[in-house]
């Protein structure tokens, strides 16, 4: 059973979206704390975890803990955008092949989702204007 989570901290770290594309499974499932239906399939999750990539990499972001246990993963992360304090928690789960079939994002406090969310909305605008 292969674990993809090392190679996921390497997509944060160093924004490598080329190895995104390998960990993820053709059938993800990626839940936003921001939309309320599921997003399902590898082009939209690319689009929404690149976006989130851009927002969340202020220079403080950080995962603080991590639990993993069998083909799931808990990965608490931290940052500040605009002197709000902003935590939250990946849930990542994946299949045999090791590939990123379920990605849920939970963020906290209020405000915070609300900066997160307009930030990634006028991400996610910039690239319908690059195609």
């Amino acid at each position: 059973m292969k674990n993809p989570i090392k190679k996921w901290h390497k997509v944060v770290k160093l924004r490598d979206y080329d190895l995104l594309k390998s960990i993820l499974a053709d059938d993800i499932i990626f839940y936003s704390p921001i939309v309320y239906t599921p997003q399902k399939g590898k082009d939209i999750a690319i689009k929404y975890l690149v976006a989130a990539s851009e927002v969340f990499n202020t220079g403080n972001f950080s995962y603080d803990k991590e639990v993993i246990q069998g083909q799931q993963a808990s990965l608490e992360f931290s940052l500040n955008i605009n002197d709000t304090e902003i935590n939250g928690i990946d849930l990542i789960s994946w299949n045999n092949d090791g590939k990123i079939n379920e990605f849920k994002v939970f963020i906290r406090p209020l405000q915070g989702v609300n900066i997160i969310h307009k930030m990634m909305q006028s991400t996610l605008e910039s690239f319908k204007n690059v195609s």
